[in-house]
């Protein structure tokens, strides 16, 4: 499936990227080999093929939920650049 420049340029100027005319011919000849080699995959019989949920075939382990030891207080914020001596003191990042 050939890919234009045009529709190269077009996607690029929507993901705010501003490209070359080397940069241009060079993704345009790499998304059109992409789309042809995704037609070739379309191609293959899965119908025997079951749906999988996931790769890992089985249930994610998980370590049993219990209570450990902790960080003291002083010992958590003891590398922290700016604290009030009870909490971290980050910079404010949202207006309002």
């Amino acid at each position: 499936m050939p890919v234009s420049r045009d529709e190269v340029a077009h996607v690029a100027r929507l993901a705010r990227l501003t490209l070359n005319d080397d940069e241009t011919d060079k993704f345009t000849s790499q998304l059109s080999v992409i789309l042809d080699y995704i037609d070739q995959l379309r191609e293959v019989d899965t119908s025997s093929v079951h749906a999988a949920s996931s790769a890992g075939g089985g249930a994610t382990p998980l370590r049993e939920d219990v209570a450990g030891l902790t960080f003291d207080r002083s010992v958590a914020l003891g590398n922290a650049p700016d604290t009030d001596g009870t909490f971290f003191r980050v910079p404010k990042v949202i207006d309002g």
